[in-house]
């Protein structure tokens, strides 16, 4: 990547970073015509080796001091214990594994949302987590190297603040979560545009990558376009890179989804294979619901006046009202120091952040959508006064306090009941210590609706255990309800794809048998 792009930025995770990104978008390409097997993870593995040793990448470590290499080893042990604790994010079982079953199986399947809507995502770190996830990392803790990485960086770097960070990053290690690259490529990228890096070319390039990962990031391609033009004053060349990323990324969601950007239906292009309407409209439905985290019903919300929409956001029960509360305070205190230093960089990082909110807040004003915004603040407000002492007190404070919350999370369960996640951590088990934590759940039933026959898990309402082709049950209930069903494009190969059709009566029965079935077992 160096040889052919340049370099991002010196020293062994600028070289990582580098190859994150080239190894995700070379596998994102292929995965439009072949799976990310063991025939693809295979050669990669030796193609880097090859160059490790070549170019005799290991010397890069001997640049740490002892003490610098003690730090990185107590932070990998740190990153390795928590890392191998159960996965606890529902996005795990209903988002995360099922993607990378159909990336490892399959690759890139046209219309998949067809099947299952969430599968429309396909995000790009799942593309990156599947390549290796056949023997090189089975368990699925991709999340847990790239948290390693971080910390080489800080350390590298002299940048002391990101040891704060990387206690609460923690919480992300036992999942492939798209979240975590984001936060930390965000930080890293906005670090090294305040150091002065003027790559703008990679710059733009891996901001793209990053909002490519998780569109929620919106923000810092703006942030880096918006720099190119004030502050580097350089020529749109300088940008080809990153649009050809951004390209990518739509001809990737058209293939899957339909549409250039999931899951908003905007730009449509009339492709055979593109959601149902009704279902679309569905989710957008949920959506809404989540923001004020299913405490009133969809009737009640589209009955709000604007200051109902406002007060009952912030008066939501239960923790979710504090992050929102101290969301809009965090940004307001942003925008006045933005204005108090008047300094064009801070502006622009601002300008940058408040034009994500008002997409977020527009869509969907779930906390998950704006966490990585405290991040930033936080890093812009306190990388000056934060040294080394400073942050490694806090990261040794803070890692003791999240590993005692993993191993016993009967302490949230008690005292913050509203953080729903905390319901679903198992605490610590001794064989962590030589194994990641997995669960295993082989039960399911087959049905079959038209031409399509597939699997649904049996009392549980996720498929990560479930034989391709897999449904979820509430989409099974959302197709019914609109009277379509999921159908081969070519009966007898999946992999050519999905489309929807209207449903027969024949077929309406044996959707309805199905149902009848799949909540008879629930009950």
């Amino acid at each position: 990547m160096e040889k052919l792009c340049g370099i991002l930025f010196q020293g062994i995770s600028g070289k990582i970073l580098s190859g994150i990104m080239g190894v995700s978008l070379v596998w994102t390409a292929i995965s439009f015509f072949i799976p990310l097997n063991i025939y693809v993870e295979i050669p990669t593995v030796l193609l880097g080796l090859l160059y490790f040793f070549k170019e005799k990448l290991y010397q890069e470590f001997y640049n740490f001091s002892k003490k610098d290499f003690f730090l990185i080893t107590c932070s990998s042990v740190i990153i390795l214990f928590t890392g191998a604790f159960y996965p606890y994010i529902l996005d795990h079982f209903g988002y995360y594994v099922p993607t990378i079953k159909w990336l490892t199986e399959y690759g890139l399947v046209k219309g998949i949302s067809n099947l299952d809507l969430t599968l429309g995502q396909m995000s790009i770190w799942h593309i990156f987590q599947a390549g290796f996830s056949n023997f090189s990392d089975p368990f699925l803790r991709i999340n847990s190297i790239l948290l390693l990485i971080y910390s080489i960086y800080s350390i590298e770097r002299k940048n002391w603040i990101h040891l704060c960070f990387l206690p609460v990053l923690l919480l992300f290690s036992q999942s492939p979560s798209p979240d975590l690259p984001v936060i930390i490529f965000s930080l890293i990228i906005l670090n090294e545009i305040i150091l002065g890096n003027k790559n703008t070319s990679l710059l733009f390039a891996f901001s793209v990558f990053i909002f490519a990962i998780k569109p929620t990031m919106i923000w810092l391609p703006i942030l880096v376009f918006f720099c190119n033009i004030f502050i580097y004053k350089s020529n749109f060349k300088r940008l080809l890179f990153g649009s050809a990323i951004l390209f990518l990324f739509f001809i990737k969601n058209i293939w899957t989804f339909g549409y250039p950007i999931f899951p908003v239906s905007i730009g449509d292009f009339g492709f055979s294979w593109k959601p149902n309407p009704e279902v679309l409209k569905t989710s957008s439905q949920y959506a809404i619901l989540k923001t004020y985290d299913m405490q009133y019903s969809y009737e009640e919300i589209q009955k709000f006046s604007p200051w109902d929409h406002i007060k009952n956001w912030f008066l939501l029960k239960g923790i979710k009202s504090k992050i929102n509360i101290l969301f809009i305070v965090c940004l307001c205190i942003f925008s006045v120091f933005a204005w108090v230093k008047k300094k064009k960089l801070i502006t622009l990082i601002c300008i940058s952040l408040l034009i994500k909110s008002i997409f977020v807040l527009a869509f969907s004003a779930q906390y998950r959508f704006f966490i990585d915004v405290f991040f930033v603040i936080f890093f812009v407000l306190l990388h000056e006064y934060l040294n080394k002492r400073k942050s490694i007190a806090v990261f040794a404070v803070l890692s003791l306090l999240l590993i005692s919350l993993l191993s016993f999370p009967g302490f949230i369960q008690q005292y913050i009941p509203s953080f729903q996640l905390g319901n679903f951590m198992v605490g610590f088990k001794k064989e962590q210590l030589y194994q990641p934590s997995v669960y295993k759940y082989h039960q399911f039933d087959t049905f079959k609706v038209g031409n399509l026959k597939f699997n649904v898990s049996k009392n549980y309402p996720y498929n990560f255990e479930t034989p391709l082709p897999a449904i979820s049950a509430s989409f099974i209930f959302d197709d019914a309800k609109a009277g379509i069903f999921p159908q081969p494009i070519n009966k007898n190969d999946i992999a050519k794809g999905f489309i929807w059709k209207t449903m027969t009566s024949e077929e309406k029965k044996q959707a309805a048998a199905t149902i009848n079935i799949i909540e008879k077992i629930h009950k």
